[in-house]
């Protein structure tokens, strides 16, 4: 278990418009490595747009503290996507739609970008006994609460699927 950082979200302090990109992102690329189905409390950091940039309280650009935005853990909470303009290129985040302030700003991976990272695209649900959605490993059994859980969790975390791909089985 590696340790990290305490859970920091980033939210909008003014109205973040549809499309804008912020990037590119720094570092190595592992969103959803540490997404968990429970929204952690923790610090806040708030970010506005500025002569169409976006900055946080300390006027900082976006490649300061892009890293510290989270995964959403379904696509309802999601407002941004991870896209790349080529595979293997750099990695960017895009407004899915106009972001009001308040909002948490929260990122998953686009489409094409999953599949070239070789994150599973679709999560079914099953239902439990009370009626309540829920997202199983199709390798080690472990369920989840939300969708996103369970992609990071085959991809980053689950011994059993390790050498074993998602786009070759049909879930």
């Amino acid at each position: 278990q590696t340790s990290r950082a305490p859970a920091i979200s980033v939210s909008a302090e003014s109205c973040i418009p549809a499309g804008l990109r912020l990037g590119p992102v720094p570092g190595t690329f592992k969103l959803g490595k540490y997404l968990s189905d429970r929204k952690e409390p923790g610090l806040k950091k708030k970010v506005r747009m500025v002569r169409g940039e976006l900055v946080d309280e300390a006027g900082s650009s976006a490649l300061e503290w892009i890293g510290l935005i989270r995964a959403a853990r379904n696509s309802q909470e999601q407002t941004l996507e991870a896209v790349a303009d080529l595979p293997g290129g750099q990695i960017f985040y895009r407004a899915l739609r106009d972001v009001q302030p308040g909002e948490e700003l929260t990122v998953w991976y686009s489409n094409p970008l999953a599949q070239w990272f070789d994150i599973p695209v679709t999560a079914t649900p099953t239902h439990d006994e009370k009626g309540e959605e829920r997202y199983i490993c199709w390798y080690c059994w472990r369920t989840f609460k939300y969708p996103n859980s369970l992609k990071a969790h085959v991809h980053f975390h689950c011994a059993l699927s390790h050498g074993r791909t998602f786009l070759h089985h049909d879930h």
